[in-house]
């Protein structure tokens, strides 16, 4: 990979571990409480569709998903690359097109809301 496209895939690395670490534990609990059948009022349909029709929720999601498939993948990528995998570049190629591909998804999904 070349230099340029260095500092572009860590800053989307480092946003996305940043918010996965302030997130994820709420969204654990959340779940947590859902699957013992005592979600909170928040998520039930109504609310939650209601969440994702407005702009700045819809803004929020796709950071979210997007910026924590960014994360994943190049988390992913170094940790091949430690074990000894040293087909980077196929690596590197696959891993950030799924990324890119999740991304395009989420934003596509995301607008037929």
């Amino acid at each position: 990979m070349a230099k340029v496209n260095k500092a572009l895939f860590w800053s989307l690395f480092a946003a996305g571990g940043t918010l996965t670490a302030f997130v994820f534990p709420v969204l654990a609990l959340i779940t947590l409480l859902a699957a013992y059948g005592n979600p909170p009022d928040i998520m039930a349909f109504e609310q939650m569709r209601g969440l994702l029709a407005n702009w700045f929720g819809k803004l929020v999601a796709f950071g979210l998903v997007s910026l924590g498939l960014w994360h994943a993948v190049h988390r992913l990528r170094v940790g091949l690359h430690g074990l000894g995998l040293r087909a980077d570049g196929v690596v590197a190629f696959l891993g950030y097109g799924l990324a890119l591909l999740g991304t395009l998804l989420t934003a596509y999904y995301l607008l037929q809301i």
